[in-house]
């Protein structure tokens, strides 16, 4: 492992000196500085808000992001959030709550949520305002991590050991950062993206919606529906709102859909309007905050260059139907960090970052196609005035409406592949030694919700349970582990020592139970500090050639 970093410090120009400067205290910036922390490095990020947030933009950690979450020993922290972990999580579909139920997929409450065969975590229900505090106690935990609120980065110049950027604080006086490395994650209107020049590509502007978040005690006494945690409201066109369980106690996210022609301001009463509709007659509420936001579909055309990279929104943006947006950036951000940790510890080749955006940019375009569909889907699924009445034809067309929302919708609420079943490919730091299955690849298409757990080279290495509480995920996460059943013998061990004479840390785990093996299905398994396969074969290649290029320098 790399000697931990000394703390960030002025230098004798009064610049502040570190070895990574992080754009953006959101979700994706903690987590980036809380894994390179944790790696031992210097971090400095840089925020031009106060951390305080008024609309949460997310609810969902996804179970890959609870395996990172795992990593780091925060699990706990994110299971005693303040959301209510015994709330329903139905997804429920009515034309008001007042109303005709149309359908609804049952979904467990946090506190009856169980991990999935695949994975040692299940989804989490915190949304950011709750998620977002924990990481930044992750990451100012970290000796070496420090957060400026209130500064606002303006502008860097790069040369070839380092950028130096020009940061304003909120009393209009300017810092100077020096840094090796320079990360945006600054969000959809990237500054950091902006300056490196890179273009976004994509579908565009699907929907311009309205969010409100409003209070209200009391709020599910108000009607006979049993609590659902999301609420879809149809009318004849189809779905034009929802209202989502924001903490399962008292405040709730209502959000008006609209289309990519209706580009406008709604009031304060139209809103107040569209709340009375979903329940179906006037109620008392208190608006607490009303965010307009434009749905998108874009990616970014490259991850960066030289010294300066992005992750996260800067990266790309995507529906949130799915719930992929910040669970794919904070993905981002594990991705970059083991690169920037191993080229400052002084083992990892340029070939590192040639890598972030060839590995990265495809599950991005994934992702962005697979959220555009799940909105799609429930766009597609209209109806007619039958839908209100109270006759048999209605309740024909409401048992049509309501098993179409039921059977479509279930592609977005049951995504685990979307998840963990992406892969890197083509990737100049993952060895492929095999031919590749087109059944295999065909199985792991976008339309398919289940996920196989595989050893392929650039898939996430798989979960099993070792004894009753430790999993294989638990090996991975500090340096690179090479794999081994029953024992790795002369050969294998020839090989961890091509990369321990190099200063690349790694370490050597056995599997001696059967079905282990079996999911493990070669002699040897070498898995990155991302918890990616590097390689994976029955006989050795050059042992020094595959060190050369897993670490980025060949």
């Amino acid at each position: 492992m790399a000697a931990a970093a000394t703390r960030s410090t002025i230098g004798a120009t009064g610049t502040l000196e570190t070895e990574v400067l992080v754009v953006g205290a959101g979700p994706v910036g903690l987590a980036l500085a809380g894994d390179l922390g944790w790696r031992g490095r210097q971090v400095v990020v840089v925020e031009r808000g106060d951390g305080s947030i008024f609309q949460p933009k997310m609810d969902m950690v996804g179970i890959r992001t609870m395996e990172f979450c795992r990593r780091w020993g925060i699990v706990a922290d994110v299971e005693a959030s303040p959301y209510a972990r015994d709330y329903p999580q139905d997804n429920v579909y009515l034309t008001a709550l007042t109303g005709w139920e149309l359908g609804r997929e049952p979904m467990p409450a946090m506190a009856d949520e169980v991990a999935p065969a695949e994975s040692p975590q299940h989804r989490e229900r915190c949304p950011q305002n709750m998620f977002d505090p924990i990481l930044q106690r992750f990451a100012l935990a970290q000796a070496d991590v420090r957060i400026l609120y209130r500064h606002t980065f303006e502008s860097f110049t790069e040369d070839d050991a380092g950028v130096t950027a020009t940061i304003r604080d909120h009393a209009g006086d300017r810092l100077t950062i020096r840094a090796r490395y320079l990360v945006g994650c600054d969000g959809g209107r990237s500054r950091v993206r902006e300056q490196l020049g890179i273009a976004m590509h994509g579908r565009g502007v699907l929907t311009y919606t309205t969010n409100v978040i409003f209070r209200c005690p009391g709020f599910n006494a108000l009607h006979d529906k049993r609590p659902g945690y999301r609420y879809m409201f149809l009318d004849e066109r189809g779905v034009w709102g929802t209202l989502v369980a924001i903490d399962g106690r008292d405040h709730w996210r209502m959000s008006i859909v609209g289309s990519a022609d209706d580009q406008r301001a709604r009031t304060e009463e139209e809103l107040r309007a569209a709340a009375w509709r979903m329940l179906g007659r006037p109620f008392e509420h208190e608006i607490r905050s009303i965010l307009p936001w434009v749905r998108t579909e874009l990616v970014a055309e490259t991850y960066g260059q030289g010294r300066a990279w992005i992750a996260g929104d800067a990266c790309h943006l995507t529906s949130p139907t799915g719930g992929l947006g910040m669970n794919t950036g904070i993905g981002d951000a594990v991705d970059l960090a083991w690169k920037l940790d191993a080229l400052l510890a002084g083992w990892g080749g340029p070939r590192l970052l040639d890598a972030y955006t060839i590995e990265r940019r495809p599950v991005a375009e994934r992702i962005t196609r697979f959220s555009t569909g799940n909105l799609q889907t429930m766009q597609s699924i209209t109806s007619d005035a039958t839908l209100f009445e109270d006759s048999a034809t209605g309740t024909a067309t409401r048992a049509r409406v309501g098993a179409a929302m039921t059977a479509r919708m279930q592609r977005e609420w049951f995504a685990n592949n979307m998840h963990l079943g992406y892969r890197y490919v083509d990737s100049p730091i993952v060895r492929y030694d095999e031919p590749e299955d087109p059944a295999t690849i065909a199985a792991e298409s976008l339309e398919s919700a289940v996920y196989r757990p595989s050893t392929r080279p650039g898939c996430r290495a798989p979960h099993a349970w070792i004894g009753r509480s430790t999993s294989t995920l638990d090996w991975y996460g500090r340096g690179f582990v090479l794999v081994c059943p029953v024992a790795c013998g002369e050969a294998g061990n020839l090989l961890a020592r091509s990369f321990s004479e190099r200063g690349v840390p790694i370490a050597v785990r056995t599997l001696d139970d059967p079905s282990h093996v079996a999911l493990y299905g070669t002699r040897w398994v070498l898995v990155r500090p991302d918890g990616h396969v590097a390689w994976r074969g029955t006989t050795l290649p050059d042992a020094v050639g595959l060190a050369r290029q897993v670490t980025g320098n060949a």
